[in-house]
């Protein structure tokens, strides 16, 4: 039997992997077990709820799993079929720990898990994650899971299901009975959200027809990969709204935490131009029920468009910059206690959802925002659609930080202002324009994301700054 290296799959926030090469069975048996060892028993979590995808691996990995943490006496609530935001509900409700089994958007041949505590608090490398990960591989290095350390009892395990209860919850934060007639094409990528939208969405009496797109749950992906962040990923949706006359198009990823938006033209809106919409609206029902706008806070990335705080501040609310990834968002958010936040890959969390992300919550916020006026969406976001951004642009080099120095004596040399709280943050005010230069967590890569007053300096600035992490020394 050929060796497992847990430190290849297990990455900052979850873990994933090649089936069966990297992530089996065995694996995830020993992974259940160190979950238990090291977060369900100690923080005297009343027990663990598992839910997986539809890719054909997630039932066996999900039920391994399962029997590595009831081998330590945890009663276990299998929930089956799932998005990864249904996961973090009934880690809510339920006040459980949980595993979601799931390689989001990444190619068929994959397969992972996102854990979490009760309440939906994230486990990731700074939370418990690389503990899991060493006992787990101390487990495997030993040869053999029939060998596991064990409670007197077994953990009961029991099935149920969460979506009515769900759409249930969803629809208690957003109303969308008493909005004007839409009609949304959805793109569902073979995904999870072929299981959620009919019954999120499809409600009785609501005023929105959804056109589906790729609603068959089919983990092999048969038409496009489930990654709207990819442009080619995006065009049968923006052929379908065009060819619909719709007033707007959804794409979700593959286990539906993430939402991406297109206009009545079948144009892509930036997920900062939704995080901005979706922040004005939260900060609004916060003031409504009684909060001080200065007491209210939305957390926003450090790659969102310099127009999230500017609207965040134009309503009197405090914007709290984050590093990125979910982990980072979360804590801020759980810090300062702030109604939402966004992130530019389309991440979006709330406050009324324990902090956690979930991307139908936010397109369930902008159909709101649409169905309360007359205007299209196009015309809706262009308040907050201000500056012209390149998307992120990667370079592999060989000496990160001397490419990354290159880049900063540049920008300091034009009269840029350093701003590091995440790799390399430059801002130049008159004209604007700033970047946002980070390392790669796992291969040697630059990202680049650019922002600027108009498309000619976006244009100089990223050249510019490509050209200089690109030259070879």
């Amino acid at each position: 039997m050929s060796p497992i290296a847990l430190a290849d799959i297990v990455k900052a926030y979850d873990v994933r992997g090649l089936v069966p090469e990297q992530l089996d069975a065995r694996v995830a048996t020993a992974l259940g077990s160190a979950f238990a060892q090291v977060v369900v028993i100690p923080e005297g979590e009343d027990g663990v709820v598992i839910g997986h995808d539809m890719r054909d691996s997630s039932p066996e990995l999900a039920r391994s799993f399962a029997a590595g943490v009831a081998a330590h006496g945890v009663d276990i609530t299998m929930i089956g079929l799932c998005s990864t935001d249904i996961l973090y509900y009934a880690s809510g409700v339920e006040q459980r720990a949980g595993a979601m089994f799931t390689a989001s958007h990444n190619p068929a041949g994959y397969n992972g898990i996102k854990l979490c505590r009760r309440g939906a608090r994230p486990v990731g490398q700074d939370s418990g994650l690389t503990e899991i990960r060493d006992l787990a591989q101390w487990l495997l290095d030993r040869g053999s899971m029939h060998d596991l350390p064990t409670s007197e009892r077994t953990g009961s395990v029991a099935e149920t299901d969460m979506l009515a209860g769900y759409a249930a919850y969803l629809h208690s934060l957003v109303r969308l009975d008493d909005i004007r007639p839409l009609r949304v094409v959805v793109d569902a990528g073979n995904g999870m959200a072929g299981l959620t939208v009919p019954v999120v969405l499809g409600m009785d009496g609501l005023p929105i027809t959804v056109e589906p797109l790729y609603f068959e749950l089919d983990g092999t992906f048969p038409h496009h990969e489930a990654n709207p962040l990819e442009p080619e990923n995006l065009r049968d949706l923006q052929a379908a709204v065009r060819e619909h006359g719709a007033d707007l198009g959804l794409a979700f990823d593959g286990d539906a935490d993430r939402c991406f938006v297109v206009d009545e033209r079948g144009e892509p809106v930036s997920p900062s131009a939704v995080t901005a919409l979706v922040a004005a609206r939260e900060i609004t029902r916060a003031v409504q029920a009684g909060a001080d706008p200065s007491d209210v806070a939305v957390v926003h990335n450090t790659i969102c468009s310099r127009a999230v705080p500017e609207t965040i501040q134009e309503h009197g609310a405090r914007a709290v910059r984050s590093r990125v990834g979910h982990s980072f968002v979360k804590a801020q958010m759980a810090e300062h206690e702030a109604v939402f936040g966004g992130e530019h890959s389309a991440h979006y969390y709330f406050k009324d959802f324990w902090f956690a992300d979930t991307g139908m919550l936010a397109a369930m916020h902008l159909l709101a925002a649409l169905g309360e006026q007359d205007d299209p969406l196009s015309q809706l976001v262009a308040a907050y659609d201000r500056y012209v951004a390149s998307g992120e642009l990667n370079s592999r080099v060989p000496d990160v930080a001397a490419a990354t120095e290159r880049v900063r004596e540049w920008a300091a040399a034009q009269g840029a202002s350093d701003e590091r709280l995440d790799g390399l943050s430059m801002v130049h005010e008159d004209p604007y324009w700033s970047f946002s230069l980070r390392p790669s967590n796992t291969e040697p890569l630059l990202r680049l994301n650019v922002e600027a007053q108009d498309r000619a300096v976006m244009e100089q600035v990223r050249d510019s700054v490509l050209t200089l992490v690109r030259q070879e020394r």
